[in-house]
């Protein structure tokens, strides 16, 4: 750093020199032959009036008056060196870069302004522009993390924890710990442009099925900045949203910079939202008949794109000869409000389960039936559940079992006493999951996870009592689904040591100092039926990380359960590092990075040790307690 300061102190010098020898010794800068130019010649003197006409009197004495005259640069002589191209050349370059008439003709107005240079470079006027210091949609004061976080950080690590994040998490507290990472607003780490920061978030925001904080952060981006990267995954979160149009701003500003089909149909919806309703049938034409994209996605874009205008063109959408579902032919047919077809929704991927349970313009009890995944994953939150439902049980004649599920769950909060409470509870509870299993990922034949996260605030307000005690792990398992620990906590009189229900508030206590006690664990061990006792596994790898257990019990149960907590990895090795200077933006990006699955079956004690310890250790203690009580939950 000194021989930096040395060198740029250096160099000042040496300008300051230059500018000092210059300004005592200036130079013309006009031609040659003009410092010194030839005398000018004598005027002509004027004719003297005769007598006749004016009467002759004394000339004053006076200077000769001065006139200024424009100086004119000399032509270069045609064998100069500098002389310029002759006509015919000029002439025949310039015929060489026009295109023919033929070519213009089947140009688009977006291709003819590039061709004249007339395309703008930005949308936003220069007092509105934004800066990329900081981008990201949580402040601190609201919640996000520092904002300088990662400023320091390399930015090789920081890329590669984010773009391997491509995948959902298994953990509901460790995916909302996530998207409030990725949406804080955030300082690009060293050497990073932070176009390229804001589009790996976005990408791994898409990946979780955050699409609408997704395109929430890609818009905190101006679309003149935007890199082919941060453009791909923006479209992405737009398409998510089937927030068609939301995307105009970028795909007009950028014109051709793509060639795929998606873009052309992109092209094509807003070319009519910007008013140009016979361009814009020209360009869907266009890309239906050179086959850029398939004949329903295009039928469907000239669809979305008449609603922009008063073109009276019918649009039939057939279905027929349709195998599959693409994110893009999804949001279209939400846009429109066209059915699709059931026997292309029983197998789609569990993408559209995450489009569907946040889509507005789809009906309730599509929304009900995806808001299952949503709920369990994280997407959605538990308030957000029970408004669904609510908004189906105030519908009128609506049956079917998510109208029953909605009928039990006003009982749950309405009914007569506790008991009539908790069995509605119980109903909703055994009511009918989805198909990704009874508890989403977790242990056969338990209670799907998603039913819990539904009835966390009915299960809150029931009054510990033993008589419930046999139900006390799953409405813990609920309350904390919620994050509801001040509730949990008051069943800590109800329920025996070594149990369920104790496995779980052992991690509710936010400030909880003593070790927990080796006769307590070795009978929850000893009760734990679990496949490979995980259960078990968890329970022990988040109380090391929180600190709550004596080093050589761990040391203990670590050989017993075959856990090898002390083992190293490149991943163990980063998170250490990131907790040990205290970073929780990045501490978090490599928890989510190590989380990611279908199920708890793919997370390790290992990984749940070293993400517990991270956290609790960079002050997110809060959230180490909640996905430690989760694993043990769900295990």
């Amino acid at each position: 750093m000194r021989l930096l300061h040395l060198s740029a102190g250096a160099a000042a010098l040496a300008l300051v020199s230059g500018l000092a020898v210059a300004q005592s010794a200036p130079e013309s800068i006009l031609p040659p032959g003009y410092d010194n130019p030839a005398p000018a010649p004598a005027p002509t003197p004027a004719p003297r009036p005769t007598p006749a006409s004016r009467p002759a009197s004394p000339a004053p004495d006076r200077a000769p008056a001065t006139t200024s005259s424009p100086v004119v640069q000399p032509i270069p002589r045609s064998g100069s060196a500098s002389s310029a191209p002759s006509a015919s050349a000029a002439s025949t370059a310039l015929g060489r870069d026009l295109p023919t008439l033929a070519e213009l003709e089947r140009m688009s107005t977006d291709e003819l302004d590039e061709l004249l240079g007339l395309k703008p470079k930005v949308d936003i006027p220069p007092a509105a522009r934004r800066s990329l210091a900081e981008v990201g949609i949580l402040s601190p004061a609201e919640g996000g993390l520092p904002t300088r976080s990662l400023a320091n950080q390399p930015a090789s690590l920081v890329r590669a924890a984010l773009s391997g994040t491509t995948r959902p998490l298994v953990s509901r507290w460790g995916h909302i710990l996530l998207r409030r990472a990725l949406a804080s607003r955030l300082a690009a780490p060293q050497g990073m442009d932070p176009a390229e920061f804001a589009a790996l978030r976005v990408a791994a925001l898409n990946a979780m099925g955050e699409f609408v904080a997704a395109r929430a952060v890609a818009q905190d981006v101006d679309t003149a900045n935007w890199n082919p990267r941060l453009t791909a995954a923006a479209l992405d979160a737009y398409i998510g949203t089937a927030d068609l149009t939301g995307a105009c701003p970028a795909v007009r500003l950028q014109g051709n910079v793509r060639e795929d089909g998606n873009w052309r149909l992109f092209q094509g919806i807003c070319n009519a939202y910007s008013g140009e309703g016979a361009r814009a049938k020209a360009d869907l034409n266009r890309v239906r008949s050179r086959g850029q994209a398939a004949s329903i996605d295009a039928l469907l874009a000239q669809r979305f794109a008449g609603a922009a205008g008063r073109g009276r063109n019918a649009v039939t959408i057939e279905w027929n000869g349709v195998e599959e579902l693409t994110p893009l032919r999804f949001a279209l047919a939400n846009a429109v409000g066209e059915p699709v077809p059931e026997r292309l929704l029983e197998n789609a991927s569990s993408y559209y389960s995450r489009v569907m349970a946040t889509a507005p313009m789809l009906g309730l009890p599509q929304r009900i039936a995806a808001a299952e995944r949503a709920g369990r994953e994280g997407i959605l939150s538990s308030s957000a559940m029970i408004d669904l439902y609510s908004q189906l049980h105030a519908e009128q004649d609506v049956e079917g079992p998510a109208a029953n599920t909605a009928d039990r769950l006003r009982q749950a909060y309405v009914g007569a006493d506790a008991a009539a409470r908790l069995a509605a509870i119980r109903d909703v509870w055994n009511g009918t999951g989805d198909a990704a299993g009874a508890n989403g990922g977790g242990a056969a034949g338990a209670i799907d996870y998603a039913r819990l996260v539904l009835t966390a605030y009915a299960s809150a307000r029931l009054e510990p009592s033993e008589d419930f005690a046999d139900d006390a792990p799953n409405l813990i398992a609920a309350m904390l689904a919620a994050g509801l620990e001040r509730d949990a906590l008051r069943w800590g009189g109800v329920v025996p040591q070594g149990g369920q229900a104790w496995a779980q508030l052992v991690f509710a206590a936010p400030g909880r100092r003593d070790a927990v006690s080796d006769g307590a664990i070795d009978d929850f061990v000893g009760d734990d039926g679990s496949v490979d006792k995980r259960k078990s596994q968890f329970l022990v790898a988040g109380l090391a990380g929180l600190g709550r257990m004596d080093e050589g019990s761990v040391a203990g149960y670590s050989s017993d359960l075959g856990m090898s907590l002390g083992s190293q990895t490149r991943w163990t090795q980063a998170i250490d590092a990131a907790a040990a200077v205290d970073n929780q933006a990045l501490v978090a990006f490599l928890a989510g990075l190590g989380m990611q699955g279908e199920g708890w079956d793919r997370m390790t004690a290992r990984h749940l040790y070293h993400i517990v310890a991270a956290l609790n250790r960079v002050g997110l203690s809060a959230e180490a307690r909640m996905i430690a009580a989760e694993a043990v939950a769900r295990g």
